[in-house]
Parts: structure tokens; sequence; C-alpha cells
């Protein structure tokens, strides 16, 4: 069961304004990058569905963090199917996210009040979503189907939606500064952020450091 409710979820995503995305089968690294990233201030997790006991390394994630970092609100990403999801929320899972938009994993959310993040890569795509009530709707490929421009573009007649730019952002203040002028409400970044080549030297202070700076990046962009 989710720890946290929906409006929390999305008042976070809409406060924090960035979404760290990572996958990693080994349960001791995956710990220990949401340590680092909770010491550089974050508070956004999304972990991807992506490799084989997936769920089971994602079980042992929740069930650590209510106790070594119970402010950590941590999600299940690369959700395709209304099972996929309905095994993450079986585990916790706090909010899903996906590549596409499925009317059914939408349904599945909306009974269990958890907030549900699709990708959408057209104004169509995106409409649809929040038709069936997506609050965030994640942009993706962000960079591929127009980058800032598009979102600027998009917004001008729709200014109500809220979007999380997933693909092309990286944690500088350049690229930040154009994608949050452009109206984006949160970003999400993976590689760029926890760089495989800081986990293998076991340099997880470089992924602290690197994640308080990107928060004052963004907060230094919304001005």
């Amino acid at each position: 069961m989710a720890r946290f409710d929906r409006m929390t979820v999305l008042n976070t995503v809409l406060a924090d304004g960035v979404m760290p995305i990572f996958y990693q089968p080994d349960v001791g690294v995956t710990k220990q990058i949401v340590s680092a990233l909770v010491k550089g201030g974050i508070r956004l997790f999304e972990f991807t569905n992506r490799g084989d006991f997936a769920i089971d390394v994602y079980s042992e994630l929740i069930k650590e963090a209510k106790v070594s970092a119970p402010d950590a609100i941590i999600g299940a990403g690369t959700i395709e199917d209304a099972p996929t999801a309905a095994l993450y929320i079986a585990h916790g899972a706090n909010f899903i996210v996906a590549p596409n938009f499925n009317p059914e994993v939408a349904r599945l959310c909306n009974r269990r009040k958890i907030a549900y993040i699709p990708g959408c890569a057209t104004v169509t795509e995106i409409s649809t979503a929040e038709e069936y009530g997506s609050e965030v709707v994640k942009l993706f490929p962000g960079e591929t189907v127009g980058g800032p421009e598009f979102v600027k573009a998009m917004l001008a007649p729709r200014p109500w939606t809220r979007l999380l730019a997933t693909g092309g952002v990286t944690p500088d203040p350049d690229s930040l500064k154009a994608w949050f002028s452009a109206g984006i409400a949160c970003v999400g970044i993976g590689s760029k952020l926890i760089r495989a080549d800081w986990m293998k030297a076991g340099n997880y202070d470089a992924i602290t450091d690197l994640a308080h700076k990107t928060l004052g990046w963004i907060k230094d962009a919304r001005k």
C-alpha cells in the first residue's frame, strides 16, 4: 500500500521539479543511490521496471526506505499495462510512470487514488491522458518530440497542462533554464544525474553534490 497519497505526490512533483530515474539489479547499490539523492535534497524517485526480478529489488527498496528515508516518495516507472501496475501498487508504489498512455492503467490508478504519469508525445495524447485523470503528463521522449519549443507552443493554447519532461534533459543550468522557461512543471533525469562511472567508483558523494546543485539550478530557472 502506498505511504503517500496522490495529492502529496503531485504537490511534491510540482514543488521540487525533479524526479531521478534509475534501475539497478543490485539491491545494495539501489539503496545507496536513494541515500545519496536524499542527502542532496531529492524527495521523488522513479525506479524503472527494466530487468528480471525488478519487483523484488523494488520491494526491498520500499521496505528499507520506510525506515532509512521516510520522506522518500518512490514510484515505479516503465509500467505499460494494468497487471504490472497492480503488482507494483501491491508492493507499495506511490505513483506509476509509463512511456505510453494506457486507459486500463489510468482506471486502475484512479480506483486506488494513485498518481499516474503516462508518457505522451502529441497534444492529442496529452489531452486524452488528462481526460482520464492524469494531473501531470510525461512528455516523452522530450527532446525528440520538439524539446522546450514544443512545450512553449503547446502550452500557449493549453496553459492548464502540467508536463514532466524526460529525455534530453541534463542537470546543468542551461538545460534546466531552457525547459523551465518554456513552462515545464518537472523534469525526469536518469544517467546524467546518476552516472555509471560514479556508481562504479562508489563515488556517491558526487551524486549527492549534483543533486543538490540541480535543485538550486531549478529554483533559479523558475525565477
